[in-house]
């Protein structure tokens, strides 16, 4: 579903991904860890074109992402890739139902009484369906991730890209996240996570990548990745996660 072949990218003088090949499989579960500066979240951004790639290739369901195209057909390309940031990016200004329906009423066409109806099933699936009239500034950071990621189900995507999605949280809400994500890759979601949240990459991800430098150092899956990671970097990565 997502095919990332040879990747660079620059920020002027410095490469922030180096000749960057991986893919995601249709249903697969990918987490992205690494030490903060290896190039984890640059990567994730480059799927839904949020970052700019300056060579390779890099398809998302067949279509090349990075090809010159119009404003419209990139509008239409990320409606089709759910997208949580760390910060929420909730609009301030509206209700927790009016945040969902936004996008399928203006991007999709969809009636209001269809994407209301869609957005109360999402609430629930969420366990928040009583702050559908709450605004996000009477909302714990916890349940403003979770409407934050009702929003990008909204559009139905294929897959979803989390960029640290619990990173801006405090600890006692990092799980009530964790554990809508668990919920979505049981149902079989396409999932690429940015995180470092390892006991959630060892009990649910597929597969583990490992980055520094901007590139992937270690693919695996998890119990090869936690029982016996092959790059040197890894094995140091992990053995400071197990002394901290």
């Amino acid at each position: 579903m997502i095919l990332f072949n040879d990747i660079n990218k620059w920020y002027g003088d410095y490469q922030a991904l180096t000749s960057v090949s991986a893919e995601v499989k249709k249903g697969e579960v990918v987490v992205v860890c690494g030490p903060s500066g290896s190039g984890k979240s640059t990567l994730i951004r480059t799927v839904n074109r949020l970052e700019e790639i300056q060579s390779g290739q890099l398809l998302f369901n067949g279509h090349d992402i990075h090809a010159p195209m119009s404003s419209v057909e990139l509008n239409r390309l990320r409606s089709r890739i759910g997208f949580v940031f760390q910060s929420f990016n909730l609009f301030p200004h509206l209700s927790v139902l009016d945040n969902i329906v936004l996008s399928p009423l203006r991007v999709l066409g969809v009636k209001r009484s269809d994407a209301k109806e869609r957005a109360m099933a999402l609430l629930e699936r969420v366990g928040l369906p009583h702050k559908a009239s709450a605004f996000p500034a009477q909302l714990s950071g916890g349940q403003q991730q979770r409407v934050a990621i009702a929003r990008a189900l909204a559009m139905e995507p294929p897959a979803m890209l989390f960029d640290e999605p619990t990173s801006a949280l405090d600890p006692e809400m990092v799980g009530e996240v964790l554990a809508v994500m668990r919920g979505l890759a049981n149902d079989g979601m396409t999932m690429m996570c940015v995180t470092h949240e390892m006991n959630f990459a060892r009990d649910v991800a597929d597969r583990v990548w490992f980055m520094d430098a901007g590139q992937i150092l270690e693919k695996a899956e998890p119990e090869t990745f936690f029982r016996s990671p092959q790059h040197p970097r890894t094995q140091r990565f992990l053995s400071d996660l197990r002394s901290h």
